[in-house]
């Protein structure tokens, strides 16, 4: 079982469904004008669309999911995946 769990855990891909532009990040962050925002949406007009932010995002969050997600973890899914 440890090394499924080592194997699924390294393994791990995080992706994000959905549709997401730029209009729509530009509607989600239109009542906030800090600094903060400014700088996402410059770089989102650099890149000409979110594609780049999200591969991003999600390959920097992968190793906080692989992280947060202990042997006991796993082994819990995988657990209740076998007795359902």
């Amino acid at each position: 079982m440890n090394h499924l769990i080592a194997h699924l855990r390294d393994n791990l891909i995080l992706d994000f469904q959905g549709e997401l532009t730029l209009e729509m990040v530009r509607q989600f962050l239109k009542a906030d004008n800090s600094r903060e925002n400014q700088l996402l949406l410059k770089k989102l007009v650099e890149d000409k669309g979110v594609e780049e932010m999200l591969i991003t995002l999600a390959d920097c969050l992968v190793e906080v999911a692989q992280e947060a997600l202990t042997d006991n973890v796993m082994r819990a899914q995988l657990r209740m995946y076998a007795e359902s």
